[in-house]
Parts: C-alpha cells; sequence; structure tokens
C-alpha cells in the first residue's frame, strides 16, 4: 500500500459532538447582534440628526395620489369579498394541474380518470355558484 494510505489514517477525523458544538455558533451570533445593533444607530441616527419640518400638508392623510373623501369606515358589500374567496378557491385547484402536466405520461389512463374526476368537481362547483347567483352584482 501507498504510503499516503497510512498518512490519511493516521489523522484524526473530527466526531459528530466536535463539529455540532455549540461554540460553533458564536460567530452567527456576533453577527447578528452587530446587525441588530447597526439598524438600531442608524435608526437612532435618523432620528434625532434628520429634518423635522411638519406642516399641514405633510400630516395629512394620503393615500395612492387621491384625497380622501368621506368616511374610511363605510360598509363593503359581501359580494367583493365572495367574489375574492372564490377566485383564490379556484385558482388553487388550478395549482393541482401542474403535477399532472408533468407526470401525465407515467400516470396512464388511471390518471387521466382522476383528473377527469377532479375537474368534474371543479365543473360542479362552478356549477353550483353560478346557479346560487354568486357572481350577480345587480342586488
Amino acid at each position: 500500500m501507498p504510503i499516503g494510505f497510512f498518512l490519511l489514517q493516521s489523522q484524526a477525523v473530527p466526531s459528530v459532538a466536535e463539529i455540532s458544538e455549540s461554540g460553533n455558533y458564536f460567530p452567527i451570533g456576533i453577527q447578528l447582534l452587530f446587525a441588530i445593533g447597526f439598524v438600531g444607530v442608524m435608526m437612532a441616527l435618523t432620528h434625532w440628526l434628520g429634518p423635522k419640518r411638519p406642516t399641514a400638508q405633510k400630516l395629512e392623510n394620503f393615500e395612492s395620489g387621491i384625497e380622501i373623501h368621506g368616511n374610511a369606515r363605510q360598509p363593503m358589500a359581501v359580494k367583493y369579498f365572495l367574489v375574492a374567496i372564490l377566485f383564490v378557491l379556484f385558482d388553487v385547484e388550478v395549482i393541482f394541474f401542474y403535477p399532472y402536466a408533468v407526470n401525465f405520461k407515467e400516470l396512464g389512463w388511471g390518471g387521466f380518470f382522476a383528473v377527469l374526476i377532479f375537474v368534474g368537481f371543479f365543473i360542479c362547483g362552478f356549477y353550483y355558484i353560478l346557479k346560487k347567483g354568486a357572481l350577480n352584482w345587480e342586488d
């Protein structure tokens, strides 16, 4: 056997206990403390040294470039939330088509019929929503 083999065998290999010591996390802790300290110092400096010129125009409520009109606490139609929930529901269902599209050859006819059943439930749910009038806005 070559001499290099014996040299590799004689070197000490660190054990699992030595590798996972909590002392190995000390540099990460120091870096975390420095990062938190830096953020805190910068926030304090900008608060103390920054200009303070509060005017009536700066203190006025402002949202998306539109001046406010009326009360922001006015009731909204439940139809809006219903359509939003239905969008999320049907959008998430469409996501389940991706694994089938990737593996359609491996799934064979069994996978095809499973997707047909899934689409059937999907269409039944959509038909139920239409019959209930959930998407009609003329109420």
